[in-house]
């Protein structure tokens, strides 16, 4: 529905319900759902808490961890390593079960991580997977993601061709975020000085919505289009704005993105550290240190009396957080604090 308002109302109602009537079975998808919309916001430090708290609950009742939210968390992170390795591992597990859904939200996972990475052939390829069947979860969303990348590649046919099928669902919304997302794909397939007019209008209307991350992408992509058309000084002000606001939220990979942009414009940009999240737990900093100090999973669960599995989801976490991909290299982070 392109409904901000609506969304954030559903979250929480699931959640105080849950809550309240201790709900052990329904909170841990009340609390993903709400997850959601904090990534949806930018807020991913929240997401990243909620998701936690949630895992924590399925590993104590026994249930399947949730996964679509975690997927969507680490692809707006950007952290190519461990994002892929989750994104692959969801859509392997989808594939398994004949769980429809998942291999879908993994397509649409995959198109935003490698836009953000500007592999846009990746993500024109993803989108269009996903794209093959409509999910009412997140068809809308990875239409968008198809026609970043097709344009990115120069495929203006499929870019062309999704963009009434965006226009006819988030534009029917009739809410700020599905107009403004409607303009934000018109910009970038007008050749035009249009596509200004439509880059303005696009970052108003989301700005009302409160949409995060789909406000700073409108903002990557007008200063994109500031920058070929050699406007140097516009393109800064926009690609500096979308740099920060990427760099604040923890998006690693479109926060780079943005400064190879910056680059190109002659501005002289150091690599900020992104806030990438929560800092560690207190177990996985417990999971974290005995880890880099060589022992096994099972050793690590023994001595802290959790089951080898669940030490692997909190060094999955740690990963994310620190910005690694490998106990090596926790080793040497370690070695280095």
């Amino acid at each position: 529905m392109w409904d901000d308002a609506v969304l954030q109302q559903i979250a929480a109602d699931m959640v105080r319900r849950a809550r309240d009537g201790g709900a052990l079975a329904v909170l841990p998808s009340a609390l993903v759902y709400r997850a959601g919309v904090h990534v949806y916001t930018g807020e991913f430090t929240s997401a990243a808490a909620l998701l936690e708290e949630a895992d924590a609950i399925t590993a104590a009742t026994g249930y399947t961890p949730m996964k679509y939210h975690s997927l969507t968390l680490a692809a707006w992170r950007g952290v190519p390593g461990a994002a892929i390795e989750l994104i692959d591992a969801a859509a392997a597990d989808g594939l398994a079960k004949g769980e429809g859904r998942l291999i879908g939200v993994s397509g649409f996972t995959a198109a935003v991580l490698f836009n953000g990475l500007g592999r846009y052939q990746q993500a024109l390829e993803a989108a269009q997977k996903c794209c093959e069947y409509e999910d009412l979860g997140f068809h809308g969303w990875c239409l968008f993601e198809l026609i970043e990348a097709a344009v990115h590649v120069g495929d203006l046919d499929s870019a062309g061709a999704a963009l009434p099928r965006l226009e006819q669902r988030a534009g029917s919304s009739g809410t700020e975020w599905g107009l403004g997302a409607v303009a934000a794909a018109r910009a970038l397939l007008t050749t035009d000085e249009h596509a200004e007019q439509l880059f303005v209008e696009a970052l108003e209307r989301l700005q009302a919505a409160h949409i995060g991350p789909h406000v700073a992408r409108p903002r990557l992509s007008y200063g994109e289009w500031l920058r070929r058309a050699n406007r140097r000084t516009d393109a800064r002000t926009q690609l500096g704005q979308a740099y920060e606001q990427f760099t604040r939220m923890g998006a690693e990979a479109f926060a780079e993105r943005a400064r190879r942009e910056l680059i190109v414009t002659g501005e002289k940009v150091r690599k900020q550290p992104v806030s990438s999240g929560d800092g560690l737990t207190a177990q996985e900093a417990q999971v974290a240190r005995l880890a880099a100090a060589g022992h096994t999973n099972v050793q690590i669960g023994a001595q802290l009396f959790i089951s080898a599995h669940t030490v692997e989801w909190h060094l999955r976490k740690v990963f994310v957080k620190l910005g690694i991909t490998s106990r090596r290299q926790l080793r040497d982070a370690a070695l280095s604090g």
